[in-house]
């Protein structure tokens, strides 16, 4: 079945803009996600409207339209793929202080923000021996693919981005920055944040990875690897389609066919990366996690089975 045959659509969608009643907004959009059985996550803040749904073509057109008949997001952007069957099991709508946290009061980029750059010429900017490329993901997402030659911050979460900046570049030095992230969002905050730091020409991939491997033919690519998505799917290829990662609900890395054939691999319990690092506060949640998946499946029951507790809306 090719990816446009397939019933399922992803939707991963974001906004910022200036919302006064975004707690006001919660209970309307969960009440029209459940009536067209759009399922996934979005998040809700005073900067704006993050997350990823699926649902059938019909009810993403219909979420999509429902959400443009208010005038702040009649801009609104999203970016698609397509797959099987939900990858998504529940159906949320979060408030939240920022809709990807980076921890720096007063970033706003609604305010101020790098220059986008198309996919279409990402190749030609990061080609350029004097631009910097910095890859703005977790060091998860960075360890199954990036593009060749970016900076990889080894960073657990977004929140560690803001010291990373201030602990190894110089505005007078770096003069030229680029930076990705997988749909776009982290790099709004990043390049205003960056921009408040004092780098003068600070670019971003418009859409971000995903939006790349969806417009950059794969024989033009400068991409390598998979990209990580939160979903789960877990990854996906250069065309979109379902890559063959699974994650440890454990630590949240990918994990491979070869990680999975481990001694140190216990399904939901450990995987060769965390095997023993983790607290035992941890890990004993994934055994209790763990066990009731298993009970659901019994039970031919849906649980979450790619989720893990901490928030995975790209921060």
């Amino acid at each position: 079945m090719s990816s446009h045959d397939q019933p399922i659509v992803v939707a991963a969608l974001y906004q910022f803009v200036t919302l006064e009643d975004f707690e006001a907004l919660r209970e309307p959009l969960l009440n029209e996600m459940k009536r067209l059985d759009v399922k996934g996550t979005l998040l809700l803040a005073f900067e704006g409207i993050n997350g990823t749904v699926s649902g059938t073509r019909a009810d993403i057109d219909a979420l999509l339209d429902w959400l443009k008949r208010d005038p702040r997001f009649a801009a609104l952007e999203h970016k698609e793929s397509c797959c099987e069957a939900h990858p998504f099991y529940r159906t949320k709508v979060k408030l939240k202080r920022e809709i990807v946290t980076l921890g720096v009061d007063g970033i706003d980029p609604n305010r101020r923000v790098g220059t986008y750059v198309e996919p279409e010429q990402w190749n030609d900017l990061i080609d350029d021996p004097e631009v910097l490329v910095i890859d703005t993901r977790n060091d998860y997402e960075v360890a199954i693919g990036s593009f060749e030659g970016a900076v990889d911050p080894r960073t657990k979460s977004f929140r560690e981005f803001p010291e990373y900046v201030r602990a190894h570049y110089d505005p007078s030095r770096h003069k030229k920055v680029a930076m990705f992230c997988t749909g776009g969002i982290r790099c709004e905050k990043a390049s205003s944040f960056m921009l408040d730091e004092g780098f003068e020409e600070v670019f971003h991939l418009k859409g971000g990875i995903l939006s790349y491997l969806e417009k950059v033919p794969e024989a033009q690519t400068r991409w390598r690897g998979d990209c990580f998505v939160f979903d789960n799917r877990v990854t996906v290829r250069h065309d979109l389609s379902e890559g063959e990662f699974e994650q440890c609900h454990a630590c949240r890395m990918p994990i491979s066919t070869e990680d999975q054939a481990s001694e140190r691999y216990s399904p939901g319990i450990s995987c060769p990366h965390c095997w023993d690092s983790l607290p035992e506060k941890t890990r004993a949640g994934a055994r209790e996690r763990q066990k009731q998946i298993e009970l659901a499946k019994a039970r031919n029951q849906p649980h979450p089975l790619g989720r893990n507790p901490r928030e995975n809306t790209e921060n």
